[in-house]
């Protein structure tokens, strides 16, 4: 009897124990964000790329604000250049200057070291190219894009575009298109049938134009506050210091450009997209304090190495709050910031430029996506 009210008691718990299994919620994969810019780098293109180095930050900046349902989507992007005769012409005069990527300094370091020279603009085969050689992923929550930007004709090369957009259609990947030049232009050259065909937006802007920044009353605040920031890191591991002067040529090759796209850098490293975990040592604690078992001394800042190990986990940890106040300080600023841009927006004309136009078609396919803003 004994025996059988085991029996009953262990098949019951089995049944229990699956029944939970089989109620429980599968866990959502986390969403991203992932973007392949396929920039013409031909020698008329100074202008575009140009726009591209200056616009990044407020892209990343806004991209930042998406949200899936509760989840913050994570971002990638990828880079490819085409249409320059320094490249390969077995490979299509296309080179993939960046796999996707979510390091911010090496995304920026890749814009600044575009060159532009004379070639062959193959649309349909630098697409194919992309979809061939990217981890696209197959999480059908992700918003997967495609934004092809030049000046030629869209039907050039060998390869059809019209193909490559059904391979990437099969993808559940957009293209979006942008003509460098006349919206009619555009259209007679293809580049609108390329954008329809690929479910995303046909877009002109002018290459050439300078773009205009708005100063605001916050501007050299955050400015400011972006010099306390950089104090904050400290590099650590065999790459540590390559990239944390990376980090500082970026900033500076920002602040070339011009002051206002120095403190949208500086608002871009107070969101969540910047995280440097595999060389600063308070982005790495922060994500796991482990970390500090690990580190090898030698590969510290020399003012660390006599220290100890929980000396050196202390400062980091410090540094850190250190580093959240100063961020919340540049997010403050920044919201105040671009209340002053929208209003002085109504005033100006930005519906030509890159920054403008990407945004606009990222937000609208984004949002036939259930993400939200």
């Amino acid at each position: 009897m004994k025996t059988r009210i085991l029996s009953v008691l262990a098949i019951s718990i089995f049944f229990i124990s699956h029944s939970a299994l089989a109620t429980d919620p599968v866990p959502m994969k986390k969403q991203t964000i992932k973007v392949a810019l396929l920039l013409d780098t031909s020698n008329s293109m100074d202008g575009l790329i140009n726009q591209a180095k200056a616009q990044l930050w407020e892209i990343v900046n806004e991209l930042s604000f998406a949200k899936y349902g509760i989840q913050k989507p994570d971002l990638k992007i990828a880079i490819y250049e085409y249409g320059n005769s320094k490249l390969e012409s077995a490979d299509g005069y296309i080179r993939q200057v960046l796999s996707f990527s979510s390091d911010l300094d090496d995304i920026s370091e890749k814009l600044f070291g575009l060159q532009t020279n004379g070639g062959q603009e193959y649309c349909g085969q630098v697409i194919a190219t992309s979809l061939k050689e990217l981890d696209w992923g197959n999480n059908k929550n992700d918003l997967r894009l495609i934004f092809i930007a030049g000046n030629e004709s869209f039907t050039q090369g060998t390869i059809n575009y019209i193909e490559s957009i059904s391979d990437a259609k099969e993808k559940d990947i957009l293209i979006n298109t942008i003509f460098c030049g006349d919206y009619n232009q555009g259209i007679s050259g293809k580049w609108q049938d390329g954008a329809q065909l690929g479910g995303g937006d046909y877009m002109t802007i002018n290459h050439n134009k300078k773009v205009i920044h708005i100063v605001t009353p916050y501007d050299s605040e955050i400015i400011i506050l972006n010099k306390k920031l950089n104090s904050t890191y400290i590099y650590y591991g065999k790459h540590g210091r390559a990239s944390y002067e990376k980090q500082a040529k970026q900033d500076n090759n920002a602040k070339k450009l011009a002051q206002t796209v120095e403190l949208k850098r500086a608002v871009t490293k107070s969101n969540r997209f910047y995280k440097n975990t595999k060389w600063d040592l308070v982005d790495a604690i922060e994500q796991d304090e482990s970390v500090i078992h690990k580190i090898k001394k030698e590969e510290l800042p020399e003012s660390y190495r006599n220290k100890s190990k929980t000396e050196i986990k202390k400062i980091a940890k410090t540094q850190l709050a250190k580093r959240k106040e100063i961020q919340k300080k540049i997010n403050e600023l920044n919201k105040k910031r671009r209340v002053y841009i929208a209003a002085k927006q109504l005033e100006s004309n930005k519906k030509d430029e890159l920054e403008s136009v990407m945004i606009k078609a990222i937000k609208r396919q984004a949002k036939l996506k259930n993400y939200s803003w």
